[in-house]
């Protein structure tokens, strides 16, 4: 890096464009530029003009305009800066694997950062015991509403065979790689990976269950997630494969069981909430989705799909499991739900004040205020 002259008062100094490029986070990674190595060189002319040459990870690099502008501005606030230069370059694979080592903080490859006893970040599997029943569009609004909380939320599409999430968020650019390292998509304040962000076009995914647990463990250990407050799994229906991974390689995890009121629902729905003793993990609760349509002229509920589905659910595990098991909300049926599945528009974001929105924003409160339970921790006993 190359400084003014210090006799030529005026003129800005590299230690006051460092501090100003600090103020500069990367927008998938959300860590500061400077901390990131990104930053390769300052040059200040004597006439006040600053070039930076920031190391973008990848050469394709979707964010390189934004990275650009953040820069400019950034660097064009510091006292005696006349003018800035931008100039983009690529890491070379060195400075890849000392990014890569930065993220990883120190752990191993292949270390679940969310099943280590002391992760503070709280894990929900949305389940559901048959498809159709609204489970993908019950995790997307969830997650936005929750990141409209303030929290920091990430989702794993682990329904590796229907993968929905992109279009559901509104994802169209695939994950950044850093020497391996997944950077997650954000949309809506949502960090996001899915197995559909890695196949090309519309392609079909066929794998058995050993390659199905390795990308469910790829999607949840090679993948820079930060800080998280909630972790948000859309499991695939039924009690499968995915569903006994999930277990294993975080065994912390609790589910949330998606049910519509009809009888043919519920039934499968119990099924896919009794594999939890089996498993060893907690039931957070059920929802109900399709819980009756409002008139438009009238405004009076149609049981469409019937009624107290939900808590029939709720009330037939709290029987099996012995302990309460809490019905977290109703959904009613809203076409803007759908409407938002298909344009990457969750409609806690499109239509907040529509009651299917607040009955997803409610049960997100609920969720998030939830502390985490002890499952996977150590109680720390010590004898008296």
């Amino acid at each position: 890096m190359t400084d003014s002259d210090p006799a030529t008062s005026g003129l800005p100094t590299v230690d006051a464009v460092t501090a100003a490029l600090a103020t500069v986070k990367d927008p998938e990674i959300h860590r500061p530029i400077t901390d990131l190595g990104m930053v390769d060189d300052i040059a200040i002319a004597i006439d006040g003009t600053v070039e930076v040459r920031i190391l973008l990870t990848t050469a394709g690099c979707p964010l390189r305009d934004r990275i650009t502008t953040d820069v400019t501005n950034a660097v064009a606030t510091v006292s005696g800066v006349t003018s800035v230069r931008v100039a983009l370059d690529v890491m070379s694979d060195a400075q890849k694997q000392e990014l890569r080592s930065k993220l990883q903080g120190g752990r191993e490859a292949r270390e679940i950062s969310f099943a280590k006893p002391g992760s503070l970040t709280r894990v929900y599997a949305i389940a559901s015991g048959k498809g159709g029943v609204g489970k993908s569009s019950t995790t997307v609004n969830l997650a936005a509403a929750m990141a409209q909380k303030g929290l920091a939320v990430g989702v794993v599409d682990a329904d590796i065979y229907g993968h929905s999430m992109p279009r559901m968020l509104g994802v169209e650019a695939p994950p950044s790689i850093v020497d391996g390292m997944i950077v997650p998509v954000e949309a809506h304040g949502v960090r996001v990976v899915s197995a559909g962000m890695f196949v090309e076009g519309n392609r079909p995914i066929a794998w058995r269950g050993p390659m199905l647990h390795r990308a469910l463990e790829q999607l949840l250990a090679d993948v820079y997630w930060g800080d998280l407050d909630v972790l948000l799994l859309d499991l695939p229906p039924g009690t499968g494969d995915i569903a006994i991974s999930t277990a294993q390689l975080l065994p912390g995890t609790e589910i949330i069981v998606v049910t519509t009121p009809q009888i043919a629902a519920r039934e499968v729905a119990e099924r896919a909430g009794a594999i939890a003793p089996q498993t060893r993990q907690r039931l957070a609760g059920v929802i109900e989705n399709m819980a009756g349509f409002p008139c438009p002229h009238c405004g009076e509920l149609v049981d469409v799909f019937g009624s107290g589905g939900g808590q029939a659910v709720a009330d037939s595990l709290s029987r099996l499991l012995g302990a309460p098991v809490p019905l977290l909300g109703s959904v009613p049926i809203d076409p803007r739900v759908r409407e938002g599945g298909d344009t990457g528009a969750p409609i806690v974001i499109a239509a907040p004040d529509s009651a299917a929105a607040m009955a997803f924003s409610a049960i997100a409160a609920d969720l998030a205020g939830k502390a985490r339970g002890l499952a996977g921790r150590p109680l720390t006993l010590t004898p008296v």
